[in-house]
């Protein structure tokens, strides 16, 4: 099975070399035309992968699907493994794009400059490909190990699933972050921008560089008044260190949810990724449009709750629906999603046209 994994992210580090090294490899402000070709791109791609899953499991390559699955203690065949990866991936294609929320807040908050956004978001989704991979393979020892943790899961997403629904979001300000603050204690943080950088090197031409090109740079006072030599953050650096702390805050809903659906560490690991990768061309595409989607978030919540629900009643679930059981969760959980988006342009077209009126 190592082969399998190999493979698999060999291929993610290719995708992303060329992404950054030839198609972003000059820093650019993504319009909305070339974020949607991109969006189509992946998600054509996560998509696609389940074909592969399916061949790869009902053929057993690399020793794909010889194991039994932790949660519904099946042998994964490639039609059973191709809706699983289905299901995992679109609760976590959904679930990302919330993700997106906090994002533009933390962009607008600190006047991350247009151009400089793919960059942070690239090395972002790098290092939360790290951290979910890292949480995805204990929580795969863990359910083998300890399978009640299944219904601790189950609990703790009905909990947040409410909670989303019922409380009323609060817009929080990086610079009151306790890890924005946590920072500023320990890091010097330059004032400005300075290019694409994330670190400067006080005296150095980094240090120098304005932060859009053409327009001269002006002395930044927090690197004049530092020695000759010292490496200081910029606020690039904490526009990074917020996304990976976000995705780190989402992937504690989001991988408990996976775990609802697959105990198989490929399943979960290559659903999250192609998730995840998507997500830089689908902020950019829906970063401007998130207002609109007024109903999007009870429509997470929902899924939330009842992917909770199908941890904890799994048994009985199935002894009702039978081998469509997998089939069934996908389609209902496809079917709230598109409610709350088609609710959403459906009130927002209203309301635009009430206020015209």
């Amino acid at each position: 099975m190592i082969w399998a994994w190999v493979i698999f992210i060999g291929f993610v580090f290719v995708m992303l070399a060329l992404d950054l090294g030839v198609f972003h490899r000059k820093s650019h402000i993504v319009g909305f035309k070339e974020s949607l070709g991109w969006s189509a791109v992946w998600i054509s791609l996560g998509l696609s992968f389940s074909i592969l899953v399916y061949f790869a499991y009902d053929l057993h390559w690399f020793g794909l699907g010889n194991s039994v699955d932790a949660v519904d203690k099946l042998v994964n065949t490639g039609k059973l493994a191709a809706t699983k990866y289905l299901t995992a991936y679109v609760v976590e294609k959904s679930l990302s794009v919330d993700n997106i929320f906090v994002i533009a807040m933390v962009f607008s908050s600190l006047a991350v400059p247009a151009r400089y956004q793919h960059r942070v978001l690239f090395w972002g989704i790098l290092g939360a490909l790290v951290m979910r991979g890292t949480m995805i393979g204990l929580g795969s020892m863990l359910v083998q190990v300890f399978h009640p943790i299944l219904y601790v899961f189950g609990a703790f997403l009905i909990f947040t699933g409410i909670k989303m629904l019922v409380m009323e979001e609060k817009e929080e300000h990086p610079e009151n972050n306790p890890v924005v603050r946590w920072i500023r204690k320990i890091f010097p943080i330059t004032r400005d921008f300075h290019g694409q950088h994330f670190m400067v090197r006080a005296g150095s031409e980094w240090s120098r560089e304005a932060s859009e090109p053409g327009v001269e740079s002006k002395p930044d006072p927090i690197v004049e008044a530092s020695p000759a030599g010292k490496w200081l953050l910029t606020p690039l650096a904490v526009a990074l260190i917020l996304v990976e702390v976000t995705d780190l805050i989402f992937a504690v809903d989001s991988i408990p949810a996976v775990f609802a659906i697959t105990a198989d560490p490929f399943l979960v690991f290559t659903s999250n990724v192609f998730a995840i990768l998507g997500l830089r061309s689908l902020y950019f595409a829906l970063a401007g449009l998130i207002s609109k989607f007024r109903y999007l978030k009870p429509a997470l919540s929902l899924i939330l709750v009842l992917v909770g629900i199908k941890m904890l009643a799994a048994k009985w679930l199935k002894i009702w629906l039978g081998d469509s059981f997998n089939l069934t969760v996908l389609v209902v959980i496809i079917a709230i999603l598109a409610t709350g988006v088609i609710t959403s342009m459906i009130v927002g077209a209203e309301d635009e046209e009430n206020s015209h009126s």
